[in-house]
C-alpha cells in the first residue's frame, strides 16, 4: 500500500497522495513551529535563570577578585560549572585578560548552539564603584533539549498517531467512494472495447446520484450515438472507396510523371544543363557536412566570366549563351565525378571540391583559367575568346556552413577582378 502511495498509477491514488501530502506538510509545519516555540521559550527561561544566578554569584566573585583569592575564585567557578544549566564560565579582568575559563564539555563534544549572559564585576570603595572585570556564564542547546525531551517526544508521538489514523481513513474513504466505482467503470469499458460490441451498455452497482452516475449516463449516450454513426459511416465508406481507388490510381500515374519532370527542372539550369543555384548549394552543404564528419578539408571555387556584358553587346545574346554552355562543358571535363559544379548567377559559376586542400584547389583553378584563356570559340563565322576570374577558398575547423566558404571565395573573386581579371586569387 505504501509503495502504491509513493508511485500511484490511478486517479484515486494520485488524489489521495496529493491530499495526504498537503495534510502531512501542514502537520509537519505546525509541529515544527511548536518545537521552535517551545525551544525559544525554554531558552529564554534558561537565560533568565543565568541572569539570576549571575546576580547571586557576582558579589562573591567580585570579593575574590578584589582580595586576589584565586583559590576561592576556582572553588566558586567549579561550583558554577557543576550546575545543570551552566556549560561554561569565563572571568576576565579589567584589561579583558581571561583569568578563569572552565567548560563542562570537551572540545570534541561541543554543543551545536551556545548562548551566554555577561555582567560587570565591580567593588564599592569609598562610595565609588571600581571596575574589576567581566563575568560570562554559558549555556547551550543541549540544556534546552534536555528540558524539552519529554514534551518533544509527546508531541512527536501524538503527531505520528494522528497522521497514521488519518492516512488509513483517507484510504478507506477513497476506496469506498471513488476507487472501487472507478475500477468497475474501467472494467466494463474494457469489456465493451474487447468485445467490439457497442450495443453493450455500462451499469455500475451501488452508486448514488453523483458525478459517477452522470458519467455512466453520458458514456451510454455516447455508445448509442457511436452505434448509429458507425452504421452510417460504413455505408458512406463503401460508396466512396470504389470511387477513390479509381481516382487515386489515375492521379498517382499523373503525379509520378509530373514529379520526375519537376525534379529535373528544379535541380538543373535550363541553359547549361548543370546544377542551378539552389540545388548546388543544397548538395554542396550535404557534401560539406560529410567532410566535416570525416574531418577532411573541402574547397570552394567561385568563377565569374570577364567582361561578359561586352560579349553580349558585341556578338548578341545567342553567342553569349553559347559561351556559357562552352564554359560549363569545359569545366566539367576538368573535374572529377565527385566534384560539384553549378551556375549560381548570370555569368557566375561555382565548384565544390570535397577532400581537396587549398593548394590542390588552386592548381585546379589555375588549370581552368589557362584552359579558358587558350580556348577559341567559333560560332556562325565569328571567333570569340574570353577569360575568367577565380576566387579559391578552403574550409577551416570553425566553418559550419557552405555559405561561409562562399562569402570568403566571393571576396577573393572580387580581389581577382580588382587586380586585372584573368587570374586566380
Amino acid at each position: 500500500m505504501f509503495a502504491r502511495f509513493l508511485s500511484p498509477n490511478n486517479l484515486s491514488q494520485k488524489m489521495l497522495r496529493v491530499i495526504f501530502s498537503i495534510y502531512l506538510a501542514v502537520t509537519c509545519l505546525i509541529t515544527s513551529v511548536q518545537f521552535l516555540t517551545e525551544y525559544l521559550k525554554t531558552q529564554n527561561a534558561i537565560s533568565n535563570e543565568l541572569r539570576q544566578l549571575e546576580e547571586t554569584v557576582r558579589g562573591p566573585i567580585a570579593t575574590s577578585l578584589w582580595q586576589y583569592n584565586q583559590t576561592q575564585l576556582d572553588v566558586l567557578v567549579d561550583g558554577l560549572v557543576k550546575m545543570p544549566i551552566i556549560e561554561g564560565v569565563d572571568i576576565f579582568d579589567k584589561h579583558s585578560k581571561n583569568k578563569v575559563s572552565k567548560r563542562s564539555y570537551t572540545q570534541a563534544s561541543t554543543p551545536l548552539a551556545i548562548f551566554e549572559t555577561k555582567s560587570e564585576l565591580n567593588w564599592l570603595l569609598n562610595e565609588e564603584e571600581v571596575f574589576l572585570g567581566t563575568l560570562v556564564l554559558y549555556s547551550s542547546s543541549e540544556v534546552v533539549l534536555d528540558r524539552l525531551l519529554f514534551g518533544f517526544s509527546l508531541i512527536a508521538i501524538t503527531t505520528i498517531i494522528k497522521v497514521s489514523i488519518l492516512y488509513w481513513l483517507f484510504i478507506w474513504a477513497f476506496n469506498r467512494y471513488l476507487a472501487s466505482p472507478l475500477k468497475e467503470l474501467m472494467s466494463q469499458v474494457d469489456d465493451v472495447q474487447l468485445s467490439q460490441d457497442i450495443t453493450k451498455r455500462i451499469h455500475l452497482s451501488n452508486i448514488d446520484n453523483n458525478e459517477l452516475s452522470q458519467l455512466q449516463e453520458h458514456m451510454n449516450n455516447m455508445l448509442a450515438t457511436m452505434e448509429s454513426d458507425r452504421q452510417q459511416l460504413l455505408e458512406d465508406e463503401q460508396a466512396k472507396r470504389t470511387w477513390l481507388e479509381d481516382a487515386v490510381i489515375k492521379r498517382t500515374e499523373e503525379l509520378q510523371s509530373s514529379n520526375e519532370k519537376l525534379k529535373e527542372l528544379a535541380a538543373m539550369d535550363s541553359l547549361t544543363g548543370i546544377l542551378n543555384r539552389g540545388s548546388f548549394f543544397a548538395t554542396a552543404q550535404h557534401l560539406f557536412d560529410l567532410c566535416k564528419r570525416q574531418k577532411s578539408t573541402a574547397s570552394f571555387i567561385l568563377m565569374d566570366l570577364d567582361h561578359f556584358k561586352i560579349i553580349n553587346d558585341t556578338y548578341g545574346h545567342f553567342i553569349g549563351d553559347q559561351v556559357l554552355i562552352h564554359f560549363s562543358h569545359t569545366i566539367e571535363a576538368l573535374l572529377r565525378k565527385s566534384d560539384l559544379i553549378g551556375r549560381i548567377g548570370g555569368e557566375e559559376f561555382a565548384v565544390f571540391l570535397p577532400d581537396i586542400g587549398i593548394n590542390d584547389a588552386r592548381r585546379i583553378a589555375e588549370k581552368i583559367r589557362k584552359t579558358i584563356a587558350n580556348a577559341t570559340l567559333d560560332i556562325d563565322g565569328k571567333t570569340v575568346n574570353y577569360t575568367v576570374s577565380l576566387g579559391v577558398e578552403s574550409s577551416e575547423s570553425q566553418d559550419h556552413s557552405i555559405d561561409e566558404l562562399f562569402k570568403r571565395a566571393d571576396i577573393k573573386l572580387y580581389g581577382a577582378k580588382d587586380k586585372g581579371r584573368d587570374r586566380v586569387e
